[in-house]
């Protein structure tokens, strides 16, 4: 027995809603894909904050109808589709869903739609070569602990260089001392 429009309706408001909490979503071709498949890629994507929902394309398409940031998904409907919708972290996602292609090489990208532009597999997968947040974090934290270090170093180098000079100062003053005794002797 076929959906009833309530039910159908129901399911288009929850995309909607899904949708809208997502900064990209990407359309794999799920063709070949069993369940135990589909579940171990929504596993593999959850740490990611992104979620796998497979519905019929006529149902994304009256969605997408009208949403400018998320129009451009039309091109990539057709056949098995499943979406994932990203809210976090975008190439931490890219790179879960590539690691689970390689594993099954059973599902293939065809496209996603980020910021309202249709993005082809190649800018999908340079998307995925980004560095992760927790990686870009990392990394400013770095910089900012090096640039620390390094201020503390000359804040104390000051004080170090004016006491080497005045040590020196005070060895040559007892050198020509020294000098003078001896000569005087």
């Amino acid at each position: 027995m076929g959906r009833t429009r309530e039910e159908k309706n129901a399911m288009i408001a929850e995309l909607k809603q899904s949708l809208s909490e997502s900064q990209m979503a990407v359309v794999i071709d799920y063709k070949g894909l069993s369940v135990a498949d589909i579940t171990n890629l929504r596993r593999r994507l959850r740490p990611t904050g992104t979620v796998c929902k497979v519905t019929k394309n006529t149902l994304m398409g009256i969605a997408v109808d009208g949403d400018a940031n998320w129009q451009a998904m039309e091109e990539f409907l057709k056949g098995s589709s499943a979406f994932l919708l990203v809210k976090e972290d975008i190439s931490g996602a890219i790179k879960a869903y590539q690691e689970f292609q390689k594993a099954t090489k059973k599902s293939e990208l065809r496209g996603a739609v980020m910021e309202g532009r249709a993005l082809s597999q190649n800018d999908v997968k340079a998307l995925a070569d980004l560095p992760s947040k927790e990686q870009l974090m990392a990394q400013i934290a770095g910089a900012l602990n090096a640039v620390t270090a390094k201020i503390a170093i000359a804040i104390n180098e000051v004080p170090a260089s004016l006491a080497r000079g005045l040590q020196a100062v005070a060895d040559k003053d007892k050198e020509k001392n020294g000098v003078a005794e001896s000569e005087a002797a």
